[in-house]
């Protein structure tokens, strides 16, 4: 089958980009002829960023909004020069060559006829979030025709959060096009209750698309010299947003560990620092995970490859950037208590038993089949 693949637009987003180039191989393994739908009206305009940074601004030090980080690496052009480059790099090499760009609903509408798609996987990440996905019914297929024969699905699909953030009038437009799907799944839990009882639509719990795969799947991404390389470092930080009471739970780990630490992220050194340092290549990240002897983390993503990786890990939830999906993915590994929001909760965790990573793999595989055989049913295959 010819099978197109609907993500929010990729940029730099390491968890982005690997959970598309994921359910593509995956979808691939399945002998299917697998395409990537570009959004691309989506990405933002160069000319907005000035814009988006001032706003942030505004809120962090002129209304002393404390939960709006303002990062270094956030306002340094070279740096996310820098990540934007290893990003397209990425995508350029793993998912492009299988990539239909679209500028607009009505290109959607008038150019996916000719395509000849057989079938549409939304998902996964947080499509059915209204503020990350402009015009969010595209994500609902609002723009295939009744008249198309093109198999309607959803992977993973995130809302996000469990807060509902959709307005009277999308959630009926929304509810009557996800009515017509032929198999509806959704990444966290609270999502399948959202489903029901807003869209009177019942869906599956799946696990991300990056954990139907295996850590050896990701290593083969690296090339021969990130392979021979190692991390400078035992405690592998992974931040998006960095303020003093992550430091504080940072210092915490490495006091009571006795840990060095190595950063991946924007922001993390100097003008002069090399790319391996400031939001490095995907594969030098996937790395990271696989030198570290424990992770700290405030990503979703994060907590995904240090579980992929069996990793011992910290995760900070982030309540703006939703926690459902944290909460979700941490109970079903029975791993709740790894999410902290204080330092003085670092001792008592680390005092804890080691992780039963047999148990965990146990879970993750019965949940790997369990997805795997959704994408099957769903594609009649």
């Amino acid at each position: 089958m010819k099978v197109g693949v609907l993500t929010l637009p990729l940029h730099a987003n390491y968890g982005g980009n690997l959970q598309a180039w994921a359910l593509m191989t995956v979808l691939r393994r399945m002998g299917h002829d697998v395409w990537f739908i570009d959004m691309a009206r989506y990405r933002t305009r160069r000319w907005r960023i000035p814009f988006i940074l001032a706003k942030r601004v505004l809120l962090k030090y002129g209304l002393r909004r404390s939960d709006v980080v303002v990062g270094k690496g956030l306002l340094d052009g070279r740096q996310r020069a820098r990540h934007e480059r290893h990003a397209r790099r990425f995508i350029a090499d793993h998912i492009k060559p299988r990539t239909q760009i679209f500028h607009s609903t009505e290109q959607l509408s008038r150019e996916i006829g000719e395509s000849n798609f057989d079938a549409i996987v939304v998902g996964s990440d947080q499509v059915w979030r209204p503020e990350y996905a402009p015009n969010v019914e595209d994500y609902f297929l609002g723009f295939l025709a009744d008249t198309r024969k093109t198999r309607r699905l959803s992977y993973a699909a995130s809302f996000g959060t469990s807060e509902w953030k959709f307005s009277p009038e999308q959630s009926a437009r929304c509810s009557a096009l996800l009515k017509k799907f032929n198999a509806v799944s959704v990444r966290e839990l609270s999502a399948t209750t959202l489903c029901r009882e807003k869209f009177d639509v019942e869906a599956s719990h799946v696990v991300d698309p990056t954990l139907l795969l295996d850590a050896d799947d990701y290593l083969k991404l690296l090339p021969a010299q990130e392979r021979a390389s190692h991390s400078a470092g035992k405690l592998f930080v992974y931040l998006l947003d960095k303020d003093p009471s992550k430091q504080g739970i940072l210092n915490a780990i490495l006091m009571k560990t006795g840990f060095s630490s190595f950063d991946v992220n924007a922001g993390t050194g100097g003008d002069d620092a090399p790319d391996t340092n400031i939001a490095p290549p995907v594969e030098s990240w996937i790395r990271g995970f696989r030198d570290a002897d424990f992770v700290f983390t405030d990503s979703f993503h994060g907590c995904v490859f240090s579980i992929l990786f069996n990793k011992p890990f910290i995760v900070y939830g982030n309540p703006q950037r939703g926690l459902a999906r944290f909460e979700s993915l941490l109970s079903m590994f029975n791993l709740a208590q790894r999410m902290i929001d204080r330092a003085e909760s670092v001792e008592e965790l680390l005092e804890q038993p080691p992780i039963d990573w047999r148990k965990v793999m146990d879970i993750l595989n019965a949940e790997r089949a369990k997805g795997r055989q959704f994408l099957l049913n769903a594609l009649g295959g």
